[in-house]
């Protein structure tokens, strides 16, 4: 028996499709798919996409990722970002570039990276005064891209270069939403936008790559995230030779800056809002922060007795996971849930959407860590990082990051809301809370 047509979701405009939809109201109008079918049809800008609602279904397109491959128009200008890396290579390119970058992320080497986070943020956080209300995406923005610079480059960068490199990335990151979604002709007009993200992804290249040239010229360097990448050889090479070349490793540094900034940046301002609006949940993590660290720096040795500080962060994730909504494009004919999909079709899954479905989590808006107390997350409705042989290669890198994190701003600062307008999430790669301004008062 046939399938039914796959339905499509009502309101698209001409040129834009649902484009301002997702601009204007992301999570509702993301929430609100599944009540269309398992699988529905909507329209970035121009381009048609099929979306899919199911999480079996989402997990059958995660595992056959030849057939559902990081290509199209939508990963092609999300280059402009992560380059040629891990996050948006083809599939043809993808196993050959996790094999050569697994080694800097095994877990024997988190405990080399995690003192790089909890320098950055104990420099941010000791910049504050009791009683001042801070921008908290601004905050933390500062905050993990620092961490993600020493984590890579332990050598001291210039200051300048350092800079530069901080506010090409901030353009980046706040430009390549508005830049995936729009029109190609509207991206190509000479605006002052498109003429700043144009400059700012050239440049951020070019910093990168002269970085990697210097050090490639004086392997004196200090242990890093760079200095691992250098030195990869490919396991299956009898001759054992370094083998990713200048261009590959910035392309892979790009991808990690995304990964290791705005990402954590969002789920740890995410988590300050929850908490600022839940004392008694706030009052518990302070609890073990206090007990665990007794006023010292958390290490890697501490995330063991971190539990509530892993629950908040991972309840956050599952309310607002970073990279909400992702796209693949079909490499052949195949089929999905009934339906047969020609090659070149768009194809979109939505970690948020799983993660907010009644079925699958009671009462999906509350914010209630002890859920995962006596729950472990499942790796169908569960995927802040993805699944299958595109999941996150930094996912404990940034959980680590993350929990250390929030576990030092526990134990330092009582975050408080403020009177204003209500914090909204920001349509941008990741779900970045909008207009979030708390109140820090020292411990």
């Amino acid at each position: 028996m046939k399938a039914p047509a796959i339905p499509t979701v009502p309101g698209a405009l001409p040129v834009l499709g649902h484009a301002l939809q997702l601009l204007c109201d992301p999570l509702g109008f993301v929430r609100g798919l599944p009540r269309h079918g398992e699988l529905v049809r909507v329209r970035l800008g121009t381009h048609p996409v099929v979306v899919v609602c199911d999480p079996e279904l989402t997990r059958r397109l995660l595992l056959d990722d030849r057939s559902f491959d990081k290509v199209g128009p939508i990963y092609q200008r999300s280059q402009d970002v992560v380059g040629d890396g891990l996050a948006g290579c083809p599939h043809s390119r993808h196993r050959r570039q996790r094999r050569l970058c697994q080694p800097s992320f095994h877990p024997h080497r988190i405990p080399e990276y995690a003192p790089h986070f909890t320098a950055a943020a104990e420099h941010r956080i000791g910049t504050w005064q009791d009683g001042q209300l801070i921008d908290v995406s601004r905050e933390l923005m500062t905050m993990t891209m620092r961490s993600s610079v020493s984590a890579m480059f332990a050598a001291e960068l210039p200051s300048q270069v350092e800079q530069l490199l901080l506010t090409d990335l901030t353009t980046l990151l706040n430009g390549s939403f508005r830049q995936i979604v729009s029109p190609a002709l509207l991206n190509q007009l000479p605006t002052r936008a498109n003429q700043r993200y144009q400059l700012a992804t050239e440049r951020f290249g070019r910093t990168l790559r002269e970085i990697i040239g210097h050090r490639r010229t004086d392997r004196t360097g200090p242990a890093d995230l760079l200095s691992s990448l250098l030195g990869t050889v490919d396991p299956e090479d009898p001759h054992g030779q370094a083998v990713l070349t200048d261009h590959e490793i910035s392309d892979q540094l790009r991808t990690f800056f995304v990964a290791g900034t705005e990402t954590t940046a969002a789920t740890l301002g995410w988590a300050l809002h929850l908490l600022s609006r839940h004392p008694r949940v706030q009052s518990a993590l302070q609890a073990e922060a206090d007990a665990v660290l007794a006023g010292s720096l958390p290490t890697a040795a501490d995330l063991p007795a971190l539990r509530t500080t892993a629950n908040v962060i991972t309840e956050t994730l599952r309310l607002y996971p970073p990279a909400w909504m992702l796209t693949r494009e079909t490499t052949q004919p195949v089929e999905l849930g009934g339906h047969a999909f020609p090659t070149a079709t768009q194809v979109a899954w939505s970690p948020y959407l799983l993660h907010h479905r009644p079925d699958f989590y009671p009462e999906p808006e509350r914010f209630d860590p002890e859920r995962w107390s006596e729950r472990k997350p499942d790796r169908t409705t569960f995927l802040p990082f993805g699944s299958g042989p595109r999941k996150c290669i930094g996912d404990q890198f940034a959980l680590t990051q993350a929990t250390l994190a929030l576990a030092m701003l526990a134990a330092r600062w009582q975050f408080t809301p403020v009177a204003g307008p209500p914090v909204k999430p920001v349509a941008k790669s990741t779900l970045t809370p909008r207009g979030l301004r708390l109140r820090v008062t020292r411990r």
